[in-house]
């Protein structure tokens, strides 16, 4: 490797450092193996760089080094949030989960225990639990912040670590930037140790009591507008939780509600290796391909699944009454037909106007439906702690009140008692639908051909590149500088701009600074471009929307501006 000797001098001190400062056994053999064994590539991989407190935490690949996820790395962050608690709370609490990812459990007693030598009460759940259940927590026992061990829908050789607020969303500005710049400060001399029997004598760690979670799932069944149809319902699920913590909430949900359902038995047990998919995100038509073969044998009328911090629902339905076919639905669709549902049956109970909350690259015809019917569709940047805020600004109003939050990427909120994407009540929610139509006796699919009847086709499609390694974000600058440059008149994909937005100024449309370009065209068509905010990709939106097509001719169309599209990015 041709790096300099000073360059190469600075890798080995760190990782020697290393060895010393990391506790865990298997993550110290790796990198002192490294070092015995003179693999200086492996090194600089390792440490050529550490991984930063970014968009409300750290995610990385589980290995030893300062640029992976390991005991040492989740330490040092620990210590730099104890730090910022002391400085912005007399007596600081947190409240703690982790999922079914491997180190998950370790991580999080590691997280708990140093907040304890710092003189921080935690309380930690002692089996896996998924996010929203952490967020309803924070929000129920008033904890000052909370954590959550996931790498979310990752491949299986990540982990991550989630801080969030005394809202229960996860941090903001000016917490998670105050949160980044303690870490940036800590030195491993600085971190506090004590271990869990003195922490659970001084009363520092206690494990989370049964009766909070019991609240979430009260809440759940109190959002439900029919909860008698569902209860009397006859309809059946195919459920997956692809290895992960949605097991045992959404099972308890239906039990407690007397809802038929069967499970993927190879993907029932808790498993961080996820040995059933290559990843574990019910938005890859792969993952779900086990519980779909699982409805066709069973008849199902809805088949759902979910990832392993049970944050992202997946859904599919029959194409027809034989239930031989399903589809699986995109996002947008889900979004669609959930705040559908939900302006129908739920909006009219309130005589407050109804607030949906959605990414800028959720489709567009969710906010058509909330306005069309007079509620107030807002557009925030993506990640899902800019739909909390929105929560948190009406909470109390006399006049508003919160309906639904969706993201195109399979995240979707309608309880208002807690600030994250929530795949459990989603899950129960859509049921409940489907089981309202089926009622009716309308297939849900139909209904969503209804709704493209009455406000025009939409499809939207997503394409990502990756750029790993050190010269990957040199690379994704270089990108994001090209659109910028793009102005009103010039041509993409064959295409007249007419308008572009670029978010990184900020205060545009309402909204902050953020690293997206915008670009709309003289067809109707969007296309938006933004980084992954946890990953070394960039990701682009392109949207498509047109009245009076039939589902073909809609379909012809949208393929053949694809290729003009393809040819360009």
């Amino acid at each position: 490797m041709d790096v300099t000797d000073q360059v190469r001098k600075e890798i080995i001190q760190k990782a020697t450092q290393y060895i010393r400062d990391e506790k865990d056994e298997f993550f110290n053999k790796e990198v002192a193996d490294a070092l015995d064994e003179g693999a200086f590539e492996q090194l600089y991989e390792r440490f050529y760089s550490e991984l930063a407190f970014g968009t409300a935490g750290m995610r990385g690949i589980l290995g030893g080094g300062t640029n992976r996820i390991n005991s040492f790395m989740v330490r040092k962050v620990t210590q730099g949030f104890a730090n910022y608690l002391h400085k912005h709370t007399k007596h600081p609490s947190v409240a703690i989960a982790y999922d079914t990812r491997n180190y998950s459990s370790e991580f999080a007693l590691q997280t708990a225990l140093t907040l304890c030598a710092n003189n921080i009460r935690v309380m930690l759940f002692d089996t896996v639990r998924p996010v929203p259940v952490l967020s309803f927590s924070v929000r129920h026992l008033k904890s000052t912040a909370g954590v959550v061990i996931t790498a979310s829908h990752n491949p299986s050789a990540y982990n991550g670590y989630k801080v969030y607020w005394s809202d229960g969303g996860q941090v903001t500005p000016p917490h998670d930037v105050g949160i980044a710049k303690e870490v940036e400060r800590i030195t491993s001399d600085m971190i506090l140790h004590i271990d869990e029997q003195e922490a659970i004598e001084k009363g520092l760690l206690t494990y989370m009591p049964p009766e909070v979670e019991q609240s979430y799932y009260d809440s759940v069944i109190e959002s439900l507008t029919h909860e008698e149809v569902l209860r009397n319902s006859s309809i059946h699920v195919a459920y997956t939780p692809l290895h992960g913590s949605g097991l045992e909430p959404i099972t308890h949900l239906y039990d407690r509600l007397g809802i038929s359902y069967d499970i993927v038995e190879e993907q029932r047990q808790y498993d961080g290796n996820f040995p059933t998919v290559s990843m574990p995100n019910p938005e890859d038509p792969e993952a779900m391909r086990l519980v779909v073969e699982l409805a066709k044998q069973h008849k199902s009328d809805v088949v759902l699944g979910t990832d392993p911090d049970a944050d992202r629902l997946g859904v599919a339905l029959p194409t027809d009454e034989s239930k031989e076919t399903y589809q699986l639905l995109n996002g947008n669709q889900i979004a669609v037909l959930l705040v559908d549902y939900l302006m129908s049956v739920k909006a009219p109970l309130n005589k407050k106007q109804p607030v949906v909350a959605k990414s800028i690259v959720t489709s567009d015809l969710v906010k058509e439906i909330v306005e069309r019917q007079n509620g107030k569709c807002i557009d925030v940047l993506t990640g899902f702690k800019y739909i909390a805020i929105e929560m948190n600004k009406i909470e109390h109003s006399d006049t508003q009140f919160f309906l639904f939050g969706c993201e195109e990427s399979f995240g979707y909120l309608s309880l208002e008692n807690l600030r994250d994407k929530d795949a459990v009540s989603s899950a129960i929610l859509a049921t409940e639908m489907v089981a309202y139509y089926t009622q009716q006796n309308l297939n849900v699919l139909q209904r969503l051909e209804q709704i493209y009847q009455s406000y025009g086709r939409y499809t939207e499609k997503v394409f990502s590149y990756g750029y790993e390694g050190p010269s990957g974000q040199q690379k994704m600058g270089e990108i994001m500088a090209r659109f910028r440059a793009m102005r009103v008149g010039d041509s993409f994909a064959k295409e007249k701009i007419t308008k572009v937005i670029d978010l990184l100024g900020g205060d545009v449309d309402g909204l902050p600074s953020s690293d997206v370009v915008m670009l709309y065209f003289e067809n109707g068509e969007k296309l938006v471009i933004r980084p992954s905010g946890t990953e070394p990709k960039i990701k682009y939106y392109i949207y498509f929307h047109a009245e009076g097509l039939s589902k073909e001719e809609f379909e012809q169309l949208v393929q053949q501006r694809l290729v003009q599209y393809k040819e360009e990015l």
